[in-house]
Order: structure tokens, then sequence, then C-alpha cells
């Protein structure tokens, strides 16, 4: 995020919040991880292609008898979305669509040949996303974003880690998206969240919290 919060700015193109040196590093922790989760709205802003970039990397994981990529999923309330995107089309991941129980036979209709939909409940419940991840063999979740994604599943008490990088400057427009809305959090001032890590990469700050019994140091 920006200095003042923010995960993106106003304009069209895509902000660029952080540097090659901490790309590679995210690529590092999605190539250890089962699956990646953003929203709905991150798609249709940033069109990400969730793939591990690293051929070596991509190596490893098949050496440990996993896939190249880990799985896709993303999150929906209305199943609006595009079957071209580069979410369902970069890379041969599995895909999973996470939709709100009244858009599920849309859904289905629109991106049935290119992800697995599921039903998410009435609203969409990152309780019941998680809980089926795991039967789907997911055991480690990256959460890429956005806003609203960040802040049900720290909100919901889901997060074993949060892992927040601090660029160098500000965005000064409260119109532009958030690291996180409004909610009741568990790491509140009476209940601090643990910093287990505080690494400067180049030009920009990585703080990791411990926010769980289960969190990893690795």
């Amino acid at each position: 995020m920006s200095i003042d919060g923010y995960l993106d700015d106003t304009t069209e193109e895509r902000l660029l919040l952080s540097n090659d040196a901490d790309f590679d590093r995210v690529d590092e922790v999605r190539a250890g991880c089962d699956a990646i989760l953003v929203g709905a709205s991150t798609i249709r802003q940033d069109n990400p292609r969730l793939l591990v970039r690293s051929a070596r990397r991509r190596a490893d994981r098949v050496a440990r008898g996993t896939t190249e990529n880990p799985v896709k999923v993303t999150v929906t309330s209305r199943g609006g979305l595009d079957p071209a995107a580069s979410f369902f089309t970069a890379g041969e991941s599995r895909k999973l669509v996470y939709c709100a129980t009244p858009a599920v036979a849309e859904a289905r209709d629109r991106l049935g040949a290119m992800a697995t939909v599921v039903d998410g409940g009435d609203p969409v419940d990152v309780h019941l996303i998680s809980a089926d991840l795991a039967t789907r063999g997911v055991r480690r979740l990256m959460v890429e974003g956005g806003g609203t994604m960040h802040t049900q599943f720290l909100t919901r008490d889901l997060a074993d880690e949060l892992q927040l990088v601090v660029a160098p400057f500000f965005v000064g427009d409260s119109r532009a998206p958030r690291f996180v809305h409004d909610g009741d959090f568990p790491a509140g001032p009476k209940n601090r969240a643990r910093l287990a890590e505080v690494r400067q990469i180049g030009d920009v700050v990585l703080l990791r919290y411990a926010l769980s019994d289960r969190f990893d140091p690795r």
C-alpha cells in the first residue's frame, strides 16, 4: 500500500506500488501456496494472471508433486466476470469462482467452461469458502486483494499472517481503493498484532504480522 494506505489511484492505468525485488519476493510466496484468491473487482480492474513467474519455482513445484501454478480463486456477488479475463485464460491451473447463491446459475452459464462455479452462500461467506477450499486440498491460501477481500478475511479472523509492503509515496485521493474498509478487526487497540519481521527491500519496506498461533515464520 502507499504511505497513506491506498492500493491504487483513480486513473485507468495500474499503479505500481512495489519494485522488481519485491515482485520477485511475492512470486516466491505464490510458489509456496496451494491457491491464490482475489476479489472480482481486482480481476476487472487489474486483469491479473496469478501465475508463478519463475521457471525454476514452477519446476520446484512440479518436483514436489503439485501443479506448476497454484489454484486460482475469486469471489463474486453477481457473477458478472469476463470469461476472456487473464484469470481464466492464462495458465493451466484450476480456477474456482465462489458466487452468491442467487447468481450461481447465471455464473455457471457464463463461466462454466472456464472455471468451477461454487455456491458461496447468500451473502458470500468467507468462512464457507475457506472450509470448502480445505476439502479441495488447499492448505495454504494467499489472499492478494483487494480491499474487500482483505477486510473480510481479517475481520472474520481467518488470516494467520499479514504481509504488508509500504511504498514510499502518497496517493492523496480519498476516492482511491484502500487496503481495508471499515470493520471490527480482531487486531485492535486492545489486541495488538505481533510484528514478526521488518525487512527493507530497496525503496519499500515489508512488515510481517503474526495474526494467529498458526503463523509460520519461514
